[in-house]
């Protein structure tokens, strides 16, 4: 008889539901994965190489203010995501069903990203601004909450690897689609479409852009792909038993303390990547003297790249694990990370930036992957709400970022605040087991 994993609202759960059989076909995976194609456009556009780029550049006033503020923002957002994600994911957990609060915090995001229009290249705009980009980050990542809790129903252990890099592969291609689109506009939308240069009208135009894609995009999934059976709890009754399992996961702590190891260093890694997608373009434009259109273009290239890495290391994380995929992608992140830093040679910093994004995917990749084959069931979307938690936490690192940015008066030194970032989660994450270990946990004699 199988062992049972105490700790929850239940009196047990098998341990074979840890790894359940997948229940989805292909169409309902592949649709799954198109959510992925579609909210990426709010993370290129908006978060890392568009509205970055306009805020710091031709809003905030000038790109240091403009990477202070930026990461302030989002480090304060941040907090109320990790706050929230764990308590909402633990009432979710009541009511089944996961798709309508997918819906409803994508539409948050999407509402905000449309309303980004309105900000002028005029420091008049800067708290409309910041403001817009906290909603819609909030509404993005709670609907990450309850997207990344669908994987382990859909798709069985053995092949969760392939369809967590796939989907972040699909990510990337959205992405990239999406910045081809953003450049044809901001290149053309004077000739094209009448917009005017000298308000910005070109670049705000993409934000609408971004919009529209994550909504069309997103749309396969709520139409094609199962959702989980609802519970029939009542919404009162669902606060109250999701605070009270949040309560008891929480007491109960050290019967997942290998969760809670993996959160840590997620915490760590993901804040230093969380920078390098904040920066990114900033960094590009501010260091190497960029325009919008150059970051722009530079954004594509780095994408290719970064889906190209997650669909082949999604094999990877089949074969050899999650823990492994995940280190290897953080060696090659601190490596390629240091020469960007270092390096003044524009031809030498696309190579590793090109680099740096093969590894980008699959650290993602197999981090959902993790946690998709240890979350036990009745308790999946509260783990993936503190899987979001150790993401939004990542606050710290922009943090450190924005004030050592603005104390040194250099865009260089406050990027190098990632690398020690991504060495201190390699660091915590090995001493975390491989997920085809957990089994070990509640047999008598050993231990992980």
């Amino acid at each position: 008889m199988k062992q049972a994993v105490r700790g929850t609202d239940c009196s047990t759960i098998e341990k074979g539901s840890l790894h359940r059989a997948g229940e989805s076909t292909s169409p309902g995976m592949w649709s799954w994965a198109f959510f992925d194609w579609g909210s990426n456009s709010y993370a290129t556009i908006v978060l890392t190489f568009v509205f970055a780029t306009y805020f710091s550049q031709m809003v905030a006033g000038d790109e240091v203010t403009g990477a202070a503020l930026w990461a302030t923002t989002l480090g304060i957002t941040g907090i109320l995501v990790g706050i929230g994600g764990p308590l909402l994911g633990a009432i979710v957990d009541q009511t089944g069903r996961r798709k309508p609060w997918i819906a409803g915090f994508s539409l948050v995001c999407i509402l905000a990203t449309a309303s980004l229009w309105l900000v002028k290249p005029s420091v008049e705009y800067v708290i409309l601004a910041l403001l817009l980009v906290s909603i819609g980050e909030i509404g993005m990542e709670y609907a990450g909450v309850f997207y990344n809790a669908m994987l382990p129903r859909l798709a069985n252990s053995e092949r969760m690897g392939r369809w967590s890099g796939w989907g972040w592969s699909m990510g990337y291609l959205g992405g990239l689609m999406a910045l081809v689109a953003a450049l044809t506009v901001i290149t053309h939308g004077e000739q094209w479409f009448g917009l005017d240069e000298q308000t910005a009208e070109p670049v705000r135009a993409t934000f609408f852009l971004a919009a529209a894609w994550f909504a069309l995009f997103s749309l396969p999934m709520f139409l094609f792909t199962p959702d989980q059976p609802g519970t029939g709890k009542a919404v009162g009754r669902a606060v109250r038993d999701g605070i009270r399992q949040l309560g008891q996961s929480i007491r109960q702590a050290r019967e997942y303390s290998y969760i809670v190891r993996f959160l840590i260093a997620r915490l760590l890694y993901i804040d230093g990547l969380a920078t390098v997608f904040i920066f990114g373009g900033v960094y590009a434009a501010g260091t190497f003297g960029m325009s919008p259109r150059e970051v722009l273009v530079f954004g594509i290239v780095v994408n290719i790249t970064a889906g190209f890495g997650a669909a082949c290391f999604a094999w990877i994380d089949d074969w050899f694990g999650s823990k492994k995929t995940i280190l290897l992608s953080l060696s090659g992140l601190i490596i390629t990370g240091s020469v960007i830093v270092l390096t003044e040679s524009v031809i030498l910093f696309w190579v590793s930036a090109l680099v740096l994004g093969i590894f980008v995917g699959p650290v993602q990749a197999a981090s959902r992957t993790y946690m998709g084959r240890v979350a036990p069931e009745a308790l999946r979307n509260q783990m993936f709400g503190l899987y979001a938690l150790s993401g939004k936490v990542a606050f710290f690192c922009p943090l450190f970022v924005g004030a050592v940015t603005y104390l040194a008066d250099s865009q260089r030194a406050g990027m190098s605040v990632a690398l020690f970032f991504f060495a201190a989660g390699f660091a915590v994450l090995l001493k975390v087991p491989e997920a085809s270990d957990i089994q070990q946990v509640n047999d008598p004699g050993k231990s992980v």
